[in-house]
């Protein structure tokens, strides 16, 4: 049996709880306490009087674990009845690491839960965005005047992504978008993208480089809406030096 407190205690019940062969911990956080409530299926009690059988949690194995140079000690709580969760434990170098790790797990998590939601995917590598120009730019053909600018200057913000990958790949990016788009014209096959990872491939099948359906909608839409509300602005206020 194991006890947890959220506030602590002093040592005279430290002792007594050793001596019925009680190991404790003093100091947990609240949140952590009410998840481990949870998972164990027990019941938060504010003084060990109101103790009873039925508010106990039930785990299958409680282990302290030991790690790093410095031997930070951590208590894993496993097995429990109604875990649903995992806990993803990050150590590095520096906070910056520990932060940068964080922000690509929390991406990671956010995909995972897209795919959930929607299960629908477009191929990555710049594949789609593509493809969306491509098409775009067939449809410009159909509109007359000023229309046809606007829709053809969409198509050519929908080539910035397949130009940044280029770019940041060390690709000569014009050259490579150029090929690419003319590749997927040709051979009508809209999966064509920047060979980032030189696999020598550019079938974005081939590589497995794929997103989210949804997320690819939610960057497009957000890109769209701000450009519309910048457009939407017809008077710029001149703040003047005095």
């Amino acid at each position: 049996m194991q006890v947890i407190c959220q506030w602590g205690f002093d040592d005279e019940a430290n002792h007594l709880l050793m001596q019925r062969n009680l190991p404790a911990v003093r100091w947990v956080g609240g949140v952590e306490l009410e998840l481990i409530a949870i998972a164990t299926g027990g019941r938060i009690v504010p003084r060990f009087q109101e103790l009873t059988p039925d508010k106990l949690g039930q785990a299958g194995l409680v282990r302290e674990k030991s790690f790093g140079t410095t031997k930070d000690r951590m208590l894993y709580i496993e097995r429990c009845a109604n875990s649903r969760a995992v806990t993803i434990f990050i150590r590095g170098g520096n906070k910056m690491i520990i932060e940068e790790a964080k922000r690509s797990i929390h991406d990671t998590l956010c995909v995972a839960r897209n795919l959930i939601h929607n299960n629908s995917i477009v191929y990555g590598g710049g594949s789609a965005e593509i493809s969306c120009s491509i098409a775009v730019e067939a449809a410009a053909d159909r509109y007359a005047g000023a229309e046809q600018y606007a829709i053809r200057s969409f198509a050519d913000v929908l080539d910035g992504i397949p130009l940044a990958l280029a770019e940041n790949s060390g690709l000569p990016p014009i050259d490579t978008l150029t090929a690419v788009k003319s590749q997927q014209i040709q051979e009508t096959n809209p999966y064509c993208g920047i060979d980032c990872n030189d696999v020598g491939s550019n079938d974005m099948r081939v590589q497995n480089v794929f997103e989210t359906l949804i997320g690819k909608q939610q960057q497009i839409l957000l890109a769209t809406q701000v450009v519309k509300m910048i457009l939407k602005i017809d008077d710029v206020i001149m703040l003047s030096e005095f």
